[in-house]
């Protein structure tokens, strides 16, 4: 994917998250399942014949939701089984583009910490205005040229 195309993707994608990010989904203590099931007025057993499955296995499924140690599909059966939809996403924690240029400041800072100590070795110090032009000089030039390199650890 060439450049032009990662950012209308990013954009895009973007836009699709932004109204996410703001939702405060908190997940009730019991779980989603139990919760809805519940909320329903359906018993384990009626879940559990909806679903194709034994009727113990309900209670497991909805303790295994809870410790994180079920699948997707059991999830997304579960869910089809109540009349839901099951959502399953990564909602970054702020814009990509904001993502993106902390990481690449990241880095030149890493850079600029180096080079300035060289600098000042050799008594050849910038002022510190200089220092911070170049500074958005090099995430300028890595964002516009990074690719998967802005993610690689020194």
């Amino acid at each position: 994917m060439n450049k032009k195309q990662a950012a209308l993707a990013r954009k895009q994608l973007e836009r699709r998250l932004a109204p996410v990010r703001d939702l405060e989904l908190i997940s009730p203590p019991r779980g989603w399942m139990k919760a809805i099931r519940e909320a329903l007025g359906m018993t384990t057993r009626q879940l559990a014949m909806r679903m194709g499955a034994a009727p113990s296995r309900i209670p497991a499924i909805e303790k295994a939701e809870v410790s994180g140690a079920t699948t997707i599909r059991t999830l997304r059966e579960a869910a089809a089984a109540m009349n839901c939809t099951f959502v399953y996403a990564f909602v970054p924690i702020k814009p990509l583009d904001d993502i993106l240029r902390e990481r690449a400041a990241e880095k030149v800072g890493e850079e600029m910490t180096r080079l300035d100590h060289t600098m000042r070795l050799e008594n050849q110090a910038l002022i510190k205005s200089d220092l911070e032009d170049e500074r958005c000089r090099l995430i300028d030039a890595l964002l516009a040229d990074a690719g998967r390199r802005l993610w690689e650890e020194d």
